[in-house]
């Protein structure tokens, strides 16, 4: 032994620096709304390690090469920021997602399946439900279209004398003009140019963004050397149970089973959007031919004219036989997740649109077919098809319920929202913000038409106005705004008692300082309100089933009447008349006053960065999910995200067999940080450590989306990687416990952390500290704990033993 008056060895095996053999490094990950690089690493001087201008990951200048010196960094980590918000928010043709809205909201609706077990076929009678629903909004926009196009402008307005003098780039088209253009027929096709453009523009942006998403092909297991310090494969060889060279040699527990974020085509879904594409592409354009060889085809039955019926009867045929072949399209295949799924169905999506567009092609020239007796009166045939629609979805609406509650009734988890009808009922609203959109479109357009008077009214109006249904829809949302009066008022009760019984709580919190009303109040009105985060399934448990027994009545009354609701409750009590004519003309001014606002706010987003951002945020939350029931919705940035996230972790685990990793997620940015450490292998896996904070992991997913993020699953992230802790606030809206059920308690939740840090002035925080909530979680010096905690678990990455004959020289390498 050297005497004591030498100096020590530069590095003894027991002493701290040797627990850490390797840099460590914290990949950081953002929440909603984006944040710079400059802004997540503190530094305005950042370099970009890896990744493009639309995701990349970041480090400060100083830290480029921080693995090559991990002596630098033995208090404080290496940092890296991934920031992703190119993802979500870019250009201005970005503003065009808004018209994607309702495609969102049903695409969410496929993912909140309650968790099943051994439910193989309910499970896929669910997923085969919301794909019919969400099929129906495409045709449900493009009928929209068609109304506005073919009916309001084609039809109505310039078959009528007042209407077209009055707009005089429809002169051309006036029936009074006698043009080529003047007969109906050729009114028409020249119309089904708008709701065709339309459906190509949804096509155009789909594949545009398929190209940039979905064909981005996730890094393969192969590609990545899962285990670069195990070639052989001994620790896969002998099995789970065997000793992990990452530990002391003691046996870890068997790994769970991966779950679905974790199989290696989840965040892969090609084949799906590409099939699913050439569907409601073709959907769209024979919704279109149906339209106008309808029309012409009508004619030619109730009348002798110089076009054979059996024409028409033949395009019809041909429309609904491709119609067919679309629904089974729909219905034939789901997603493919177990294996990555590199095939495309060539044919399909090549001859599906093709052959729907020629059928629309011939529509077009079947209709122009000259018929000198035919005239243009009233409104188009059409209302049949609308009501039918509507209808259908309803139905597909409670069926679905009906397999989600007998899914939730197999395996139930209580924190499940609505009881496992949390995806039928978003799937209501999908339907009902496309029945908005699609009456908001069809009033405004027949106000601006007919003159002074209001559609449907017949009292000075020039035009007979959209179909009679979507003047009821518009009717029964004034009703529904003051059936939401009810819960809206207990909330405000609610929370407001809830302020008032905090209070007290958190004045002894925070003693013995002095009290402040004024303080007290306002911390306690942040938590009261926080809190209505957890009263948000229900609300939309309500407005839903509103939503669907208004929508019912809309139905009914208008197949009874065939009139709009002011005209249909001419004679009956003068209280109900008046509510009648107030409720059209209040739902008619509400639902063009909303489609005023959705235009204006995306011709602002248009032009305006910052305005596009907040439409951003939505999007963050909204397109988590890959597409796998609208092709149409706006795309999945996690498909890009989260193997990005994986590939980097994979690439340091290979790159310093030593170190250590932190992955740190900040609300949206901790659901991606889960989801890319499930895609993680196992070996991988158990040498991250997993720092999430504000993170909605289980308030808001796992109680939305149990059958991804329930118990079960978040159990098993915790048992396969090294180390996990979650940091909350009371204040936070979003972000909470997750809540890890296990015995013993795996101490993953540090929580509620104190907000704000200091009640009043003190010596430490002389100036008033501010109530947090969401935001700037690092400010916090549990922060830095838990981080440090962390890192001090994951501890070296070699036996201890090992390490020592390393640097007395052996030439042994170790298997960490």
């Amino acid at each position: 032994m050297a005497p004591a008056a030498l100096p020590p060895p530069p590095s003894p095996p027991s002493s701290p620096s040797a627990q850490h053999t390797g840099a460590a490094l914290e990949l950081l990950v953002h929440g909603v709304g984006g944040a710079t690089p400059q802004e997540m690493l503190g530094d305005p001087r950042t370099v970009r390690v890896t990744g493009d201008e639309t995701a990349a990951v970041y480090r400060r200048t100083e830290d480029a090469h921080g693995e090559k010196h991990p002596e630098r960094y033995r208090d404080e980590p290496v940092a890296e920021a991934y920031c992703w918000s190119g993802l979500t928010s870019g250009n201005g043709s970005r503003a065009l997602w808004l018209l994607l809205l309702p495609f969102m909201v049903v695409n969410l609706a496929h993912w909140m399946r309650p968790t099943a077990t051994g439910r193989t076929r309910a499970v896929r009678l669910y997923g085969v439900l919301v794909r019919l629903v969400a099929l129906s909004l495409t045709v449900l926009l493009t009928a929209a279209a068609c109304e506005v196009a073919l009916d309001l402008l084609a039809w109505q307005c310039a078959g009528a004398e007042a209407c077209s003098e009055r707009r005089s780039w429809l002169g051309f088209l006036s029936a009074q003009q006698g043009g080529w253009w003047s007969q109906p027929g050729r009114r028409l096709a020249l119309a089904a140019v708008v709701p065709s453009a339309l459906v190509g523009l949804l096509w155009y942006l789909s594949n545009r963004t398929w190209s940039a998403y979905e064909s981005q092909r996730p890094l393969d297991q192969g590609d990545i050397d899962v285990d670069a310090h195990d070639p052989e494969g001994v620790h896969e060889a002998h099995g789970p149970d065997a000793p992990d060279p990452d530990t002391d040699g003691a046996p870890r527990p068997p790994a769970p089973i991966r779950p679905a974020l974790g199989r290696p085509g989840f965040w892969y879904g090609r084949r799906i959007v590409a099939r699913l594409r050439a569907a409601h592409t073709a959907a769209g354009f024979l919704t279109v031919a149906a339209a106008v060889a309808g029309a012409a085809a009508r004619h030619d039955r109730s009348a002798d004219g110089p076009v054979p019926p059996f024409l028409g009867a033949a395009v019809e045929g041909g429309i609904v036989l491709c119609a067919l072949v679309v629904v089974r399209v729909v219905c034939s295949r789901g997603r493919s997740e177990r294996t990555r799924d590199t095939k495309l169905d060539a044919a399909l999506i090549t001859y599906l649109p093709g052959s729907a567009l020629a059928l629309l092609a011939l529509a077009v020239v079947y209709a122009s077919w000259s018929r000198p007796d035919w005239q243009s009166s009233g409104s188009l045939p059409g209302e049949t098809a609308f009501r039918l629609l509507t209808l259908g979805q309803g139905v597909l609406v409670v069926a679905l319920a009906l397999v989600a509650q007998g899914l939730h009734r197999r395996t139930p988890e209580p924190r499940t929202v609505l009881h496992g009808l949390g995806g039928p009922a978003v799937a209501m609203l999908a339907c009902a913000l496309g029945g908005v959109m699609t009456g908001g479109v069809a009033q405004r357009v027949a106000d601006w038409l007919d003159g002074p008077g209001s559609p449907g009214m017949g009292h000075g109006t020039d035009i007979a106005g959209p179909p009679v249904l979507l003047s009821w829809q518009a009717s029964v949302i004034p009703v529904l705004l003051l059936l939401l009066l009810v819960p809206v008022l207990v909330l405000i009760v609610r929370t407001t008692r809830t302020a008032r019984l905090l209070g007290p709580l958190i004045e002894a919190e925070y003693a013995p300082e002095p009290p402040d009303e004024g303080r007290t109040r306002r911390i306690a009105r942040i938590r009261a309100t926080a809190a209505l985060t957890d009263s948000a399934p229900w609300i939309v448990g309500v407005v839903s089933g509103a939503t669907l027994l208004l929508g019912a009545a809309a139905i009914v009354g208008s197949w009874r009447s065939d009139e709009v609701p002011g005209r249909a409750a001419d004679g009956s009590w003068p209280l109900i008349e008046s509510f009648a004519e107030a409720a059209q003309s209040t739902g008619s001014w509400l639902i063009g006053f909303g489609f005023v606002l959705f235009v204006a706010g995306g011709r602002r987003a248009y032009k305006d960065a910052s305005a596009r951002r907040t439409i951003g945020i939505l999007w963050d939350v909204g397109t988590f999910w890959p597409r796998a029931a609208h092709p149409f919705a706006p795309p999945c940035y996690a498909e890009r995200a989260v193997p990005d996230l994986a590939s980097r972790m994979s690439a340091w685990t290979t790159t310093t067999p030593r170190g250590r990793l932190v992955i740190s997620g900040h609300s949206q940015g901790s659901v991606l940080a889960a989801s890319a450490v499930w895609q993680l292998p196992d070996t991988t896996r158990r040498r991250v450590a997993l720092l999430t904070y504000g993170s909605p992991l289980e308030r808001l997913y796992g109680r939305w989306f149990p059958a991804y993020f329930g118990p079960e699953p978040l159990l098993g992230l915790h048992r396969s990687v090294h180390c996990w802790r979650n940091l909350w606030r009371d204040t936070d809206p979003i972000g909470g416990p997750v809540r890890i059920c296990a015995d013993p308690d795996p101490g993953v939740d540090r929580g509620p952390l104190k907000d704000p840090l200091a009640y009043g002035r003190t010596t430490k925080l002389p100036l008033p500290e501010p109530i947090l909530g969401h935001s700037d979680y690092q400010a916090d010096p549990v922060f830095a704990e838990a981080r440090a905690d962390l890192l001090a678990e994951l501890g070296p990455l070699v036996p201890r033993q090992a390490e020592a004959g390393l640097q007395k020289g052996s030439s042994g390498r170790s298997s960490g």
